[in-house]
């Protein structure tokens, strides 16, 4: 076999030496070559940001990226969610909810085993649900209406609600199933497993080095099928010049990488940026309606027009993204309102954005200048970065000065939601598994500011009660009408602005070594790994 060579140099030639020593000492490891031809391990490398410890490496006690990434290849949900919403068997082959929506019946797979050897059984499940599911970020809202969960038989487990929940399927989807042999009893936030995790996944946990490393080995007994790559590492590369660099040399399978490197991905035939594998993004502008320039509905639309969205997705996202022409993503096409259209409602014409500012008390003074506003961003996220100087020119020619602050996501945090620090807040954001908890956050009331959520200070009655209808009903026409309300009322006090549907997070990909890495997975942040083929 003529396999591709590994070049690689500094810390990660440490990293992938360490891997091909092993290869040659295993003779391809514990799951065997995946192709059968001499017995090689294949090893798939990729490089992350930050130490997945940081976080920890369980997604149902941590909401960071690291930690799903992680989870994602470890353990398994009992549905499995794709990034266009579409749901396939995991754990649980089939699934049934009754007619008023507040039974849910999970029939779950037999003869799976969680990487300990231990069964997974519906014992496990019932754990999961009574136990662990109130701590996890989605599962919390509906661990507060679920009144039992009944074991039916070995291979039945059944959910009841007290009352209907909106996105009872993809909350359940987002639910990483747990061994209860192993929590039960224990302090779960500060368990070993999290970070050694034992899960029923495609990948099995082997080592992890503080700031250097994370490995995995495949799972020889997965459910799903045979899984090609022998080995897995997640090596730690902070600097996205580096990731760069060691991607475009083949020392890397994947990495993120700066947006500004996607042109030179184009040219290059080994590399290419993936298009899903995670739930949309969008980079939004938030509005603090405090601000005596901004708590006039008028003005905040008259600013929001000003900001040209087709620029921001051709210039500062680099291509990779589509302006925003709505609220809701077309993919979301059962909940979009189509009668609110950003082009018509918020058009750039300079002309009247001047004259409803004016008309609104705030003429030009004798600098040009009519008021001058706060921009707040998280540093790190340099796509957002640029979007802010592309809107400083933007409101300058409308006659607004502006402050530019970059911080950290911790001080940025603190800012925009706890102290209401800022006047408009740029953010790239994630619409999650449903729209009722990853994008009505954004627009129902906030009295107690919770971070990722609201933070202009509005709480409107129509808006929150759109929220409420979609929230308390399984039936998509009732919850698409809700939402469609909703929208309609965002539009007329534009205190939210989305700006472009963003796709330049995704990870970017060298294809010298796999094929098939461009599949469209089964659950969000997992790679296609059954799809998967050594290149040879």
């Amino acid at each position: 076999m003529n396999k591709k060579a590994i070049k690689a140099s500094g810390p990660l030639a440490i990293i992938l030496a360490g891997a091909l020593v092993l290869t040659a000492c295993t003779g391809g490891g514990e799951g065997g070559d995946a192709d059968g031809d001499d017995g090689a391990e294949r090893v798939y490398v990729q490089a992350v940001g930050g130490d997945p410890v940081t976080f920890g490496m369980n997604a149902q006690f941590s909401s960071a990226p690291i930690s799903l990434l992680m989870s994602a290849q470890m353990m398994d949900t009992l549905i499995m969610l794709s990034e266009d919403y579409e749901m396939t068997p995991g754990l649980a082959e089939s699934w049934e909810l009754s007619d008023d929506g507040l039974e849910l019946t999970l029939h779950l797979r037999e003869g799976v085993d969680w990487h300990d050897g231990e069964p997974f059984t519906a014992e496990d499940v019932k754990f999961n649900f009574d136990e662990i599911v109130p701590l996890q970020v989605y599962g919390g809202p509906l661990a507060e209406r679920i009144t039992s969960t009944t074991i039916v038989d070995d291979t039945t487990v059944a959910i009841t609600l007290s009352t209907p929940y909106g996105p009872l399927l993809e909350a359940v989807a987002m639910q990483f199933m747990i061994p209860k042999h192993i929590y039960e009893g224990t302090d779960y936030l500060t368990n070993p497993a999290n970070n050694e995790v034992v899960g029923t996944g495609p990948f099995v946990f082997e080592s992890y080095s503080s700031g250097e490393q994370v490995t995995m080995l495949k799972n020889p007994d997965y459910w799903g099928g045979d899984i090609p790559v022998d080995r897995l590492i997640y090596t730690t590369l902070p600097d996205a010049n580096t990731r760069a660099v060691s991607l475009f040399a083949g020392e890397l399978d994947q990495a993120a990488i700066n947006p500004s490197e996607q042109e030179r991905v184009l040219e290059d035939p080994n590399t290419e940026l993936l298009e899903g594998g995670l739930f949309e993004q969008v980079v939004v502008a938030m509005f603090n309606t405090q601000n005596p320039y901004l708590q006039d509905a008028a003005v905040r639309a008259a600013i929001f027009s000003a900001l040209d969205r087709q620029e921001i997705a051709d210039t500062a996202l680099s291509g990779l993204a589509e302006p925003a022409n709505g609220f809701f993503p077309d993919s979301l096409d059962w909940a979009v309102n189509k009668d609110v259209n950003f082009e018509e409602d918020f058009p750039r014409d300079i002309e009247a954005i001047e004259k409803t500012l004016d008309d609104a008390g705030f003429p030009r003074g004798s600098d040009g200048t009519r008021f001058t506003l706060r921009l707040n961003y998280i540093t790190p996220l340099t796509e957002v970065g640029a979007t802010v100087e592309l809107a400083q020119s933007m409101l300058a020619e409308v006659g607004i000065a502006t402050e530019v602050l970059g911080t950290s996501g911790a001080i940025f945090n603190e800012q925009t939601y706890t102290n209401s620090d800022f006047d408009i807040a740029f953010l790239r954001t994630s619409l999650g598994p449903d729209p009722s908890v990853g994008i009505t956050r954004w627009y129902v009331c906030n009295p107690e500011r919770l971070a990722a959520s609201n933070p202009s200070g509005i709480c409107d009655p129509e808006i929150d009660a759109a929220a409420d209808v979609a929230l308390s009903t399984t039936d998509q026409q009732v919850r698409g009408d809700a939402f469609k309300e909703l929208q309609a009322r965002a539009g007329e006090l534009m205190f939210y602005g989305t700006l472009a549907w963003y796709y330049g997070a995704n990870g970017t990909v060298n294809t010298s070594r796999w094929a098939g890495q461009d599949v469209t997975p089964p659950m969000t942040s997992r790679m296609p790994w059954l799809e998967m083929t050594p290149v040879d």
